[in-house]
Protein backbone atom coordinates (compact mmCIF):
# COMPACT_ATOMS: atom_id res chain seq x y z
CA UNK A 1 0.00 0.00 0.00
CA UNK A 2 2.89 2.30 0.76
CA UNK A 3 4.09 1.78 -2.83
CA UNK A 4 0.75 3.03 -4.16
CA UNK A 5 0.81 6.04 -1.86
CA UNK A 6 4.27 6.96 -3.15
CA UNK A 7 3.05 6.53 -6.74
CA UNK A 8 0.11 8.83 -5.99
CA UNK A 9 2.40 11.44 -4.44
CA UNK A 10 4.71 11.25 -7.49
CA UNK A 11 1.73 11.67 -9.83
CA UNK A 12 0.46 14.67 -7.86
CA UNK A 13 3.96 16.18 -7.92
CA UNK A 14 4.16 15.81 -11.71
CA UNK A 15 0.69 17.33 -12.13
CA UNK A 16 1.67 20.20 -9.82
CA UNK A 17 4.85 20.91 -11.80
CA UNK A 18 2.89 20.82 -15.07
CA UNK A 19 0.28 23.25 -13.75
CA UNK A 20 2.99 25.58 -12.41
CA UNK A 21 4.82 25.47 -15.78
CA UNK A 22 1.55 26.18 -17.58
CA UNK A 23 0.81 29.03 -15.16
CA UNK A 24 4.27 30.53 -15.73
CA UNK A 25 3.64 30.60 -19.49
CA UNK A 26 0.75 33.09 -19.12
CA UNK A 27 1.34 36.82 -19.04
CA UNK A 28 -0.82 37.11 -15.94
CA UNK A 29 0.08 34.39 -13.47
CA UNK A 30 -2.59 33.03 -11.16
CA UNK A 31 -1.85 33.34 -7.47
CA UNK A 32 -1.53 30.25 -5.30
CA UNK A 33 -5.08 30.79 -3.96
CA UNK A 34 -6.50 31.23 -7.47
CA UNK A 35 -4.79 28.03 -8.65
CA UNK A 36 -6.18 26.11 -5.68
CA UNK A 37 -9.62 27.54 -6.45
CA UNK A 38 -9.44 26.45 -10.09
CA UNK A 39 -7.78 23.06 -9.66
CA UNK A 40 -9.81 21.87 -6.67
CA UNK A 41 -12.97 23.17 -8.34
CA UNK A 42 -12.14 21.17 -11.49
CA UNK A 43 -11.33 18.04 -9.47
CA UNK A 44 -14.61 18.44 -7.57
CA UNK A 45 -16.55 18.76 -10.81
CA UNK A 46 -14.83 15.66 -12.22
CA UNK A 47 -15.66 13.69 -9.07
CA UNK A 48 -19.31 14.74 -9.24
CA UNK A 49 -19.49 13.71 -12.90
CA UNK A 50 -17.96 10.33 -12.06
CA UNK A 51 -19.72 9.61 -8.76
CA UNK A 52 -23.24 10.84 -9.59
CA UNK A 53 -24.06 8.15 -12.19
CA UNK A 54 -22.66 5.41 -9.95
CA UNK A 55 -24.65 6.55 -6.90
CA UNK A 56 -27.76 7.04 -9.02
CA UNK A 57 -27.46 3.47 -10.31
CA UNK A 58 -26.90 2.14 -6.80
CA UNK A 59 -29.88 4.09 -5.45
CA UNK A 60 -32.10 2.87 -8.30
CA UNK A 61 -31.14 -0.70 -7.41
CA UNK A 62 -31.85 -0.02 -3.72
CA UNK A 63 -28.20 -0.31 -2.70
CA UNK A 64 -28.28 2.51 -0.16
CA UNK A 65 -26.06 0.53 2.22
CA UNK A 66 -23.32 0.50 -0.44
CA UNK A 67 -23.62 4.27 -0.86
CA UNK A 68 -23.46 4.70 2.92
CA UNK A 69 -20.37 2.48 3.09
CA UNK A 70 -18.59 4.44 0.35
CA UNK A 71 -19.35 7.72 2.15
CA UNK A 72 -18.14 6.36 5.50
CA UNK A 73 -14.97 5.05 3.85
CA UNK A 74 -14.10 8.43 2.34
CA UNK A 75 -14.77 10.28 5.60
CA UNK A 76 -12.67 7.78 7.56
CA UNK A 77 -9.75 8.03 5.14
CA UNK A 78 -9.72 11.80 5.58
CA UNK A 79 -10.20 11.49 9.36
CA UNK A 80 -7.39 8.96 9.83
CA UNK A 81 -4.95 11.12 7.86
CA UNK A 82 -6.08 14.20 9.82
CA UNK A 83 -5.47 12.37 13.10
CA UNK A 84 -1.97 11.36 12.00
CA UNK A 85 -1.15 14.89 10.84
CA UNK A 86 -2.54 16.25 14.12
CA UNK A 87 -0.34 13.87 16.11
CA UNK A 88 2.69 15.04 14.16
CA UNK A 89 1.90 18.73 14.59
CA UNK A 90 1.04 18.53 18.31
CA UNK A 91 3.74 16.02 19.20
CA UNK A 92 1.20 13.68 20.83
CA UNK A 93 2.31 10.76 18.65
CA UNK A 94 4.24 9.85 15.58
CA UNK A 95 2.82 10.18 12.10
CA UNK A 96 2.84 6.66 10.66
CA UNK A 97 1.14 5.25 7.60
CA UNK A 98 0.84 1.93 9.45
CA UNK A 99 -1.55 3.66 11.91
CA UNK A 100 -3.75 4.73 9.01
CA UNK A 101 -3.74 1.18 7.66
CA UNK A 102 -4.58 -0.26 11.10
CA UNK A 103 -7.50 2.14 11.48
CA UNK A 104 -8.82 1.33 8.03
CA UNK A 105 -8.36 -2.37 8.80
CA UNK A 106 -10.66 -1.89 11.77
CA UNK A 107 -13.26 -0.29 9.52
CA UNK A 108 -13.02 -3.15 7.01
CA UNK A 109 -13.35 -5.72 9.82
CA UNK A 110 -16.46 -4.04 11.21
CA UNK A 111 -17.80 -3.72 7.66
CA UNK A 112 -17.32 -7.45 7.13
CA UNK A 113 -19.31 -8.20 10.30
CA UNK A 114 -22.09 -5.83 9.20
CA UNK A 115 -22.15 -7.39 5.72
CA UNK A 116 -22.33 -10.92 7.22
CA UNK A 117 -25.22 -9.89 9.49
CA UNK A 118 -26.96 -8.22 6.56
CA UNK A 119 -26.62 -11.37 4.44
CA UNK A 120 -27.83 -13.54 7.33
CA UNK A 121 -30.94 -11.38 7.80
CA UNK A 122 -31.56 -11.43 4.05
CA UNK A 123 -31.31 -15.23 3.99
CA UNK A 124 -33.68 -15.57 6.95
CA UNK A 125 -36.21 -13.24 5.30
CA UNK A 126 -35.96 -15.19 2.06
CA UNK A 127 -36.58 -18.50 3.81
CA UNK A 128 -39.54 -17.07 5.75
CA UNK A 129 -41.06 -15.70 2.51
CA UNK A 130 -40.54 -19.05 0.80
CA UNK A 131 -42.23 -20.93 3.66
CA UNK A 132 -45.14 -18.45 3.72
CA UNK A 133 -45.52 -18.71 -0.05
CA UNK A 134 -45.67 -22.50 0.07
CA UNK A 135 -48.15 -22.43 2.96
CA UNK A 136 -50.41 -20.02 1.05
CA UNK A 137 -50.21 -22.11 -2.13
CA UNK A 138 -51.10 -25.27 -0.18
CA UNK A 139 -54.10 -23.48 1.39
CA UNK A 140 -55.12 -22.22 -2.05
CA UNK A 141 -54.92 -25.72 -3.53
CA UNK A 142 -57.11 -27.11 -0.76
CA UNK A 143 -59.73 -24.37 -1.22
CA UNK A 144 -59.88 -25.04 -4.97
CA UNK A 145 -60.32 -28.80 -4.42
CA UNK A 146 -63.46 -28.37 -2.32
Amino acid sequence: MSKYLHMLVAWVTRAHRYIMTLNDSFETNFSDKELHFLVIGAIGLALILLVYPVFRLLARRNRVLVITWIYALTVLVVLTFAIEIGQSVTGTGSMEFADVMAGMGGFFAVSAVIAALHLLLYAIRSVVRLIRGRAQSVRGDRAGAL
